[in-house]
C-alpha cells in the first residue's frame, strides 16, 4: 500500500478541540489572560461554536462533570431497592474518581489550574455541591419514614463527598501515580464502616455513635467540636472525622 493512500488522522470532535485549545492557552498565558476569542481562534472555530458547547469560560475547565453527574444519577436510580444504601452511594462516588482517572494528565493540569484561580475553586465547589445533592436525594428516598431520615441522608452524603475528595486530592497530589481505585476504596471503606448497616472498627464505632446515638467504645470520652454556623455540612463532617482521628 502506498503512503498516499493512508488516510490522515481524524480530527478530534469540536468539543474536544475547544478543551485542548483552552488548556494549551491556560498553560501558556494563564487563565485570566486567556479569552474566549483566543480559544476559538486557536481551535479554528467561531464564538457561536464555543457557546454551543460551553456556557462560559469556566465550563470549559470542567467539560466532563455534566455527563458524570447524569451517569451518577442514573446509576442511583437503577439500584435494587434492597441494596445497602450507603454502599450504593459509595459506588456512585467511584464513578467520579473513575472519570478523573481516565485522563490523568488532564485531571492533574486542571487541579493545578484550579488551585491558582479563586474563581475556578468557587466553581468547583458548586459542582461538588451538585454531586452531594444527588447523593442526598437518593438517600432521603431510601431513609424516608425513618427517624431523622433526612438528617442521616444529608450527613452520609456529605461524608461520602468528603471521603471521595480526600482520596481524589491524594491521587492528584501524586500526579496520578498512585492507585486510584485503592485510594478511593480505602476512603469510602471508612464511610461504609461508619454509616453502613454493619459498623466495624473502633473509629467507625465512635463516629457512628456520636452522630446517630448508641454506645461508643469509650463512653467516657467526650469530643467537643466548634464550627461556624454557616459552615457547609461536608466541612462539619470532615472536622468530625479529624476530631475522632485525634481522639
Amino acid at each position: 500500500m502506498s503512503s498516499s493512500s493512508v488516510a490522515p488522522p481524524a480530527k478530534p470532535p469540536m468539543r474536544d478541540a475547544l478543551v485542548a485549545a483552552a488548556f494549551r492557552l491556560f498553560l501558556e498565558r494563564g487563565y485570566e489572560q486567556t479569552t474566549v476569542d483566543d480559544i476559538v481562534a486557536l481551535a479554528g472555530v467561531g464564538r457561536r461554536s464555543f457557546f454551543r458547547y460551553f456556557p462560559s469560560k469556566e465550563d470549559v475547565v470542567f467539560p466532563d462533570h455534566e455527563g458524570c453527574l447524569a451517569d451518577m444519577t442514573a446509576f442511583l436510580a437503577a439500584g435494587d431497592p434492597e441494596c445497602e444504601p450507603v454502599r450504593r452511594v459509595c459506588d456512585a462516588a467511584r464513578l467520579v474518581l473513575r472519570m478523573y482517572a481516565e485522563n490523568p494528565t488532564f485531571s492533574v493540569q486542571r487541579y493545578r489550574l484550579t488551585k491558582q484561580v479563586p474563581g475556578l475553586r468557587a466553581y468547583e465547589l458548586s459542582v461538588v455541591w451538585r454531586y452531594e445533592r444527588a447523593l442526598a436525594e437518593y438517600l432521603r428516598g431510601r431513609y424516608a419514614g425513618r427517624p431523622d431520615g433526612t438528617l442521616r441522608a444529608d450527613v452520609v452524603a456529605a461524608a461520602v463527598v468528603a471521603a471521595h475528595n480526600n482520596a481524589l486530592r491524594s491521587w492528584l497530589h501524586s500526579d496520578g501515580r498512585i492507585d486510584a481505585d485503592e485510594t478511593v476504596g480505602h476512603a469510602l471503606g471508612y464511610v461504609q464502616a461508619a454509616f453502613g448497616t454493619t459498623v466495624a472498627g473502633p473509629a467507625a464505632g465512635r463516629a457512628s455513635a456520636a452522630l446517630f446515638g448508641g454506645p461508643a467504645e469509650h463512653p467516657d470520652d467526650v469530643v467537643v467540636l466548634v464550627s461556624r454556623r454557616d459552615a457547609p455540612l461536608w466541612r462539619v463532617v470532615q472536622e468530625i472525622e479529624t476530631a475522632f482521628g485525634r481522639a
